[in-house]
């Protein structure tokens, strides 16, 4: 193709990207408590629409988060699925102890960036979240699994207001330092744009060269696929989505849902970006985790009912 072929539309955007399925853990940590059935029929749909990696529950106290108190429980059935990588979110290395002892070695270890929000999280500051990294990498590396250290508030904070860059990049400096396989930026409240993804998606590369660096958007304001679409433009392939677009952080006022499953995927399929996810087989998904739930779910193309065109009807109308 000569250059001034090119359609000047055109993004360039990756072959493939790696969606990690969250509404298992941010999805559900705000709802009632579920029935383990309920759960394992969740899980059961999930792993159907060909996503390879879940983030199955969380090890944290049962009465900070009482929906996920089944956590050993959720744990012991996921040998029932091959083929996908399962992991647990922790808040501490009590909860490490507990998630490698039920058999889930891949562990996510949340950081807050601000103090604020890390005392009302986990109740402690930043510091000292800081300083347990080490120990949680170790107990997971020690199970022949990986840490990836999810830095929330990582762009703005309900209680201190917006996180300056160098706050995030300390952090992220850190976790790296003390041994952290992977690191995430989480946009907890839903308010960064796509400008200030990029900015700071390039300062955390820069202090850490060759670790990576997926992406956590909440879809609070309507600019998660903006977000998830401009990181993706920077390179980031590896994200952050829950079925149905639920979830939200019971410690953050005003933190809605994340970006939905469904709506990532189309997004992406339809922009030539592979996922491996079936879109049909995510709204079947969710339409069981609506059932589970009982309340109706915030994504629009799952309300919209996936594609009003059915593939293959825009050529033939264009050859007509």
């Amino acid at each position: 193709m000569h250059l001034d072929d090119r359609d000047p539309f055109d993004l360039v955007l990756p072959p493939a990207v790696d969606i990690r399925e969250v509404g298992m853990r941010d999805g559900l940590q705000l709802e009632a408590p579920l029935p383990l059935a309920d759960k394992l029929a969740m899980l059961e749909a999930l792993v159907a629409t060909g996503v390879r990696r879940i983030e199955a529950t969380s090890f944290v106290s049962p009465r900070a988060v009482p929906a996920l108190a089944d956590a050993d429980q959720v744990a012991a059935e996921l040998g029932r699925w091959s083929g996908v990588a399962f992991s647990a979110l922790v808040a501490n290395p009590r909860g490490a102890v507990r998630a490698v002892d039920a058999g889930v070695p891949d562990l996510e270890y949340v950081v807050s960036a601000s103090d604020g929000h890390s005392r009302a999280n986990a109740g402690r500051g930043t510091a000292e979240a800081v300083a347990a990294i080490g120990e949680i990498a170790g107990l997971a590396s020690g199970a022949g699994g990986t840490l990836e250290v999810i830095i929330a508030t990582a762009w703005d904070c309900p209680f201190d207001g917006r996180t300056p860059i160098a706050r995030t990049v300390d952090v992220a400096r850190a976790a790296v330092t003390a041994g952290a396989d992977r690191l995430c930026l989480g946009d907890t409240i839903g308010t960064t744009t796509p400008m200030r993804v990029v900015r700071l998606l390039d300062a955390v590369r820069r202090v850490c060269p060759g670790v990576p660096v997926g992406v956590h958007f909440h879809d609070t304001r309507g600019t998660g696929q903006a977000n998830a679409l401009t990181a993706i433009q920077a390179g980031v392939t590896q994200l952050d989505s829950s079925v149905g677009g639920l979830g939200g952080c019971p410690f953050a006022p005003g933190a809605s849902g994340n970006i939905a499953t469904e709506e990532l995927v189309y997004l992406l399929e339809e922009s030539g970006v592979h996922t491996g996810i079936d879109l049909d087989a995510v709204l079947a998904a969710a339409r069981v985790t609506e059932r589970a739930v009982g309340r109706e779910l915030p994504s629009s193309l799952y309300r919209a009912g996936g594609r009003s065109v059915p593939r293959g009807t825009e050529q033939a109308v264009a050859a007509s």
